[in-house]
């Protein structure tokens, strides 16, 4: 080996050095990106809504007859028996006060009714009086037609004057009475709430009873006081009947169908309560949501299909999430959401292989809000980025966090 080839040989390795050097600066770092392997396991297809619970037959007992109702004494969750349980009682209202110039029209109707009472009793005594002369005439023309002195037709005469006094008296006698039932009703006009009230017998009440066995759910009126016919005046049901309402948007309603499974959660226990769609509103309706956006809902019934001994804590009016299942799978390839990103129309992901980001177009089946079902484009166990951005793209180098 000569001089030159020694010298070439010396400042090959420095100079091959620096090169490999200055393209390693040159080239870009790695992106630290989180990774996560696509695997399989189960995967849960639902609609959640919040709910509430509700008696399946809740009655609302209101007052049949207008009047003064007694207190109720009963409370929210007593129990009921039917047809016996008396719920609340309904007394006549007592008379209003007079003011000066109804006092003074009332007592003018009393004098009124004494006056014609006395008119009555005077005509009563005239017609006695009539009747009894009379009657002394009819014997005497008896004892004389005996005797042949006075002609048939004088004593049928008598006898029609005998009939014709006896139904004056009595109809004096009727006056008198209806004249007398006058002058109480325009006493009883006269009467204050406190003499009303001193008068009344223990209690010609109205009784309402309970029309099922069950507990009562609400008092809506529970203070004795004055109520109108057809006031509501208490709620009552059987607890252990009882289902779940939920107002669906009308496109997610359409998706469902009778007997569906349901998930209830956030009710208050340690574990979430099964349930199934027992009934799907055909009506739906207008609501506002909290955005103010105007939306269109199903009222969706859920039945409970656990022991009633699990849900016992739960009543009429109780708020749970409830999680319709449209779809469900014990074993699929599945990744999260934030890893799939939309390219060229297609779905795709970045996987992660010896260090570089490696653009993938996958098949995506059913999805949840968190995760999506991969039906083809990767296997089990392959790395994908959890969550790419802007920065990267096919063929970026990237290193794990």
């Amino acid at each position: 080996m000569n001089a030159l080839t020694r010298r070439i040989a010396f400042w090959s390795l420095p100079i091959l050095g620096f090169a490999a050097a200055i393209v390693y600066l040159a080239l870009p770092n790695p992106v630290p990106v989180d990774v996560i392997a696509a695997a399989r396991g189960p995967l849960v297809v639902t609609i959640a809504e919040e709910g509430e619970t509700r008696v399946e037959d809740v009655f609302v007992l209101s007052a049949p007859v207008a009047g003064r109702m007694r207190r109720i004494e009963v409370e929210a969750g007593d129990l009921v028996e039917a047809g016996r349980t008396v719920l609340a009682e309904i007394e006549p209202i007592d008379p209003a006060f007079l003011d000066v110039r109804g006092e003074a029209e009332a007592k003018a109707a009393v004098d009124t009714a004494r006056a014609a009472g006395a008119f009555a009793a005077a005509e009563l005594t005239q017609a006695e009086a009539d009747l009894e002369f009379v009657t002394l005439e009819l014997d005497r023309a008896r004892r004389l037609f005996e005797n042949a002195n006075i002609s048939k037709r004088a004593l049928d005469e008598a006898e029609r004057a005998f009939k014709t006094r006896q139904a004056a008296v009595a109809t004096a006698r009727a006056a008198v009475a209806m004249r007398a039932s006058e002058l109480r009703q325009a006493e009883v006009h006269l009467l204050s709430p406190v003499e009303a009230r001193a008068m009344r017998d223990d209690c010609g009440c109205v009784k309402i009873r309970s029309p099922v066995n069950g507990k009562v759910l609400r008092v809506l009126h529970e203070s004795e006081g004055v109520v109108v016919a057809g006031e509501d005046l208490l709620e009552i049901g059987d607890p252990r009947k009882l289902e779940i309402r939920v107002d669906f948007l009308s496109v997610d309603a359409v998706r469902m169908a009778y007997g569906q499974r349901v998930i209830i959660e956030n009710w208050g226990g340690d574990t979430p309560l099964a349930g199934r769609v027992a009934r799907i509103e055909p009506y739906g309706y207008t609501k506002v949501s909290a955005l103010g956006i105007e939306e269109q809902r199903v009222d969706v019934v859920i039945a409970l299909t656990d022991p009633e001994a699990k849900w016992r804590p739960l009543g009429h009016g109780f708020q749970v999430d409830a999680r319709v299942v449209l779809w469900e799978s014990e074993d699929v390839l599945k990744l999260p959401l934030t890893a799939l990103f939309r390219e060229g129309g297609e779905w795709s992901v970045f996987r992660a292989r010896e260090g570089i980001a490696e653009l993938r177009a996958v098949t995506v089946g059913h999805r949840t809000d968190l995760e999506a079902e991969i039906n083809d484009g990767l296997a089990p166990g392959d790395l994908v980025l959890r969550y790419p951005n802007d920065s990267i793209e096919n063929g970026t180098r990237v290193e794990f966090r």
